[in-house]
């Protein structure tokens, strides 16, 4: 029997990218997958693939930087599918890529509300939920979330924060049957990537000790095993997924190169 057989999944940011990644994945391992994303047209095509594959998926839109609805949709979500038992909290944004006095006020504003106040919006949503019959919670942080980093004050700022909601939270249930651990991606294959230059990744890469870039079905994989029985044992914990980035921390300045 495939490990998340007869349960119910919901993943947010789900629309491209890891997210779509990971819920093709649970699909694949038998879960039924509630794609929540902002982007209508990203949402449902998670869902074609998952159907095509022969799993099972319902797209739901959902900005989780809106409280309201978030507190409006996620249990929908729950009545319609019959409850939940693996969440993965992995709608996010970078911001801009630029020092922090000179990021703007609003986009500031924008990185926290999305990367760190949809995160609370939405374990305060799920976690009354899943109390009575336990499952996991796994919230997308960031390598960026152990270390500093250029240009990325914002984005750090909140990821280190969703380490520490996740913290908070697994010693608030410890004592039931909800395990609520994060997840830190390091350097992933994602649209990203595509932007820098050869010497820019280079760059990064010098601070992998692995030396190459992650693929998203290896994150997928994590999440897998998160959500899994087999983690049954692991709360609290800030899982890297990041070719060892975050041993010494990558200190590089992509601003300072071509």
């Amino acid at each position: 029997m495939r490990e998340l057989a007869n349960q119910c999944a919901l993943i947010t940011g789900a629309g491209s990218g890891m997210g779509r990644v990971a819920a093709q994945a649970l699909a694949a391992e038998g879960a039924t997958v509630a794609v929540l994303d902002i982007s209508d047209v990203g949402g449902r095509e998670t869902v074609q693939l998952i159907e095509s594959a022969g799993g099972s998926a319902t797209f739901y839109r959902l900005d989780v930087a809106d409280p309201d609805a978030v507190a409006e949709v996620i249990p929908r979500v729950a009545r319609d599918l019959g409850g939940l038992h693996v969440v993965v909290n992995n709608a996010g944004v970078e911001g801009a890529h630029v020092k922090l006095a000179d990021i703007p006020v609003d986009d500031y504003q924008r990185v926290m509300n999305i990367d760190l106040a949809g995160v609370f919006y939405c374990l305060k949503a799920e976690i009354p939920l899943m109390l009575e019959h336990g499952g996991s919670i796994i919230n997308t942080a960031s390598a960026s979330g152990l270390i500093g980093g250029y240009n990325l004050a914002a984005y750090t700022a909140a990821k280190h924060g969703v380490i520490g909601l996740t913290k908070a939270a697994a010693m608030d249930y410890g004592t039931t049957d909800l395990r609520i651990n994060a997840l830190c991606p390091g350097l992933i294959d994602t649209p990203f990537l595509a932007e820098l230059s050869e010497n820019q990744l280079a760059h990064l890469l010098s601070g992998t000790p692995m030396g190459r870039v992650g693929e998203p079905s290896e994150i997928a994989d994590a999440i897998v095993w998160l959500a899994s029985k087999r983690s049954s044992f692991v709360l609290g914990h800030a899982l890297c997924v990041d070719g060892g980035a975050t041993l010494g921390g990558n200190t590089t300045n992509l601003a300072n190169m071509d």
